[in-house]
C-alpha cells in the first residue's frame, strides 16, 4: 500500500496527504513527492481558492459530493491532509497521475 493514503474500509473513510502546488497551469496529479501525493492545482492560493479547487478536483476524482471531502489539516500549508467520505473508490487508480496511463 501506498504511503500517501490510509484506508478505513469499515466507514468508507480514506484520509489523503497531498502536497498541493498552488497557481500552476491546470489542476492535475503529478505523482509522489515524499510520502505525499502531489497535485498540481490551478487556483492561486487566495482566500481559501486552491483549497477549494483541491476539494473539488479530489472529490470529482473520487465521485463523491464536496461535502464528503474535508480538509483536515494544512489550511495554510502546501502539505494538506483531507478525508473522503462514502466511497469503495481506490486512491491508487482514481488519483493516478495523469501520464500513468
Amino acid at each position: 500500500m501506498a504511503g500517501w493514503f490510509r484506508r478505513d474500509p469499515a466507514q468508507g473513510v480514506v484520509t489523503l496527504s497531498i502536497h498541493a502546488q498552488p497557481q500552476a497551469r491546470r489542476t492535475e496529479v503529478v505523482g509522489l513527492h515524499g510520502d505525499s501525493l502531489k497535485v498540481r492545482v490551478a487556483a492561486p492560493a487566495l482566500e481559501n481558492r486552491a483549497n477549494e479547487a483541491l476539494i473539488a478536483f479530489v472529490a470529482k476524482r473520487f465521485g463523491v459530493a464536496r461535502r464528503d471531502v474535508t480538509l483536515l489539516s494544512g489550511e495554510k500549508s502546501r502539505e494538506k491532509v483531507l478525508q473522503v467520505r462514502s466511497t469503495t473508490a481506490d486512491p491508487e487508480t482514481v488519483l493516478a497521475p495523469a501520464d500513468a496511463g
